[in-house]
């Protein structure tokens, strides 16, 4: 079984390497989806969703809101946030019956990426 919670930060970044419009400082709503897989426990959840609303406050939210993205990440592309995201909380959403899945990330409605941790 899976569970998804979803968020939403401000943020600006730039792509320093990168040849276009994204170049340049600009900013992003961006929307965070964090996936945990796992059997339900006596109270019938794989995890409560305020538990996982705090660890990812905790461990990703209260770093990347409001922030400059660069000053995170030296080249934060959606694909190098959602990898950023999993190494914090995979750790974090590890528990006996339950651990992380899937991450995604959205820089737009129409534009994210999905990792589900070990693919590069």
């Amino acid at each position: 079984m899976i569970v998804v919670k979803k968020f939403t930060f401000d943020a600006a970044h730039y792509l320093p390497s990168y040849r276009g419009k994204c170049e340049k400082l600009h900013g992003h709503t961006y929307r965070l989806s964090v996936a945990v897989e796992g059997s339900p426990d006596a109270e019938g959840m794989v995890i409560d969703f305020a538990l996982l609303k705090a660890i990812v406050k905790k461990v990703v939210l209260d770093e990347l809101d409001h922030s400059l993205l660069n000053d995170v990440l030296p080249v934060p592309s959606a694909e190098n946030i959602a990898v950023w995201s999993w190494e914090r909380l995979a750790p974090a959403l590890q528990g006996p019956d339950h651990r992380l899945c899937r991450i995604e990330v959205w820089e737009t409605a129409t534009s994210g990426c999905i990792y589900e941790g070990g693919q590069l």
